[in-house]
């Protein structure tokens, strides 16, 4: 009987005792937006990003990759996008967002880089300018890929440069409508998203943009003729908002900088060898790629030298990034 009475008593304090749940700690998930296709090589080193730190998280972070502009935003947005947390993640265009961060349109200064290993001089003395404006712009730079060779596509094959008189050519960058406007053509700034539809009116007859970009929007369908130019760099920059970034555990912090700094000449290499590949594909879609003539690209760069010095005028903090960088090339 006291058994008994022991046992009920232990039972009804039990029941009347409050019951603590530690829930788990819910998974963070991050969206990315890009404005490339799935297919675009830097989608697929997004999603590779985004698998490598679920992994090495153990699901604790998440990132889900918005790919061809699925959430609604254009290209030169992403960076004040992700500044005012409209979204937490991108995937930017350095050359597009020269509106709030001018030193951002270095690379694209005409014939200034010429390989993938100037340009690895040149993130040397960048990079500190990139952490800068980062930060003024409430987001971290994770990693940063560039894209491989530039080409000028065109409607019609030309045999000089009096050949682009009035050709009206798309750049996604006012650096790069510049030049085009100095070679006599028409340049005009246009979002990628815009691209496509602008070749398939008539409005544009040509695209200064990498093979790869060639091949997303299947040019051989508009297009004649790629010219293997290498007139500029660019380079995508994977960020994420501050705020995002300082609400995760220190722990996950460092294993995601970990994951990017690993990851990103993993990166570098996939852009040199996808511009074979698509350079392939232009050819087996019908058009002709070329390399320039010697004589022609040095007439391209003796009408474009201004632009350097002009860019320089404009935004004053390049100066002493760009004399660094061309000293160590011998080219001071």
């Amino acid at each position: 009987m006291t058994t008994r009475r022991t046992l009920m008593t232990a039972a009804l304090a039990t029941l009347a005792a409050p019951v603590l749940i530690r829930p788990a700690r819910a998974a963070t998930q991050f969206d990315l937006a890009t404005v490339w296709p799935d297919g675009n090589f830097h989608t697929v080193n997004a999603k590779r990003f985004a698998a490598e730190v679920a992994k090495a998280t153990d699901n604790a972070v998440t990132i889900n990759v918005q790919a061809g502009g699925a959430l609604g935003f254009k290209g030169p947005e992403l960076l004040r996008s992700v500044r005012d947390g409209l979204v937490p993640m991108a995937d930017v265009l350095n050359n597009q967002q020269i509106g709030d961060a001018p030193t951002m349109g270095i690379e694209s200064i005409s014939f200034l880089i010429g390989s993938f290993d100037e340009l690895k001089v040149l993130h040397k003395y960048l990079m500190p300018e990139y952490d800068r404006v980062a930060k003024a712009n409430n987001q971290k730079f994770l990693y940063v890929v560039p894209w491989p060779t530039q080409y000028l596509h065109v409607k019609t094959p030309i045999s000089s440069i009096d050949g682009l008189r009035g050709v009206r050519i798309r750049s996604s960058d006012k650096t790069t409508a510049d030049m085009c406007n100095l070679l006599g053509a028409a340049g005009t700034m246009m979002p990628w998203g815009e691209v496509v539809p602008a070749l398939a009116s008539g409005r544009i007859d040509g695209v200064c943009t990498s093979a790869t970009s060639g091949v997303d929007g299947r040019f051989w369908e508009f297009l004649k003729a790629a010219y293997r130019t290498n007139h500029t760099f660019s380079s995508q920059l994977v960020s994420i908002n501050l705020d995002s970034w300082n609400e995760l555990s220190a722990a996950n912090r460092q294993v995601i900088e970990g994951v990017a700094k690993a990851l990103q000449p993993e990166f570098w290499n996939v852009a040199a060898m996808d511009d074979t590949n698509s350079v392939r594909k232009l050819t087996e879609g019908g058009m002709q790629v070329v390399d320039v003539d010697p004589a022609m690209l040095a007439e391209m760069r003796r009408r474009t030298a201004s632009i350097k010095d002009d860019f320089i005028k404009r935004v004053p903090a390049s100066r002493p990034i760009i004399q660094a960088y061309l000293a160590e090339l011998g080219r001071a």
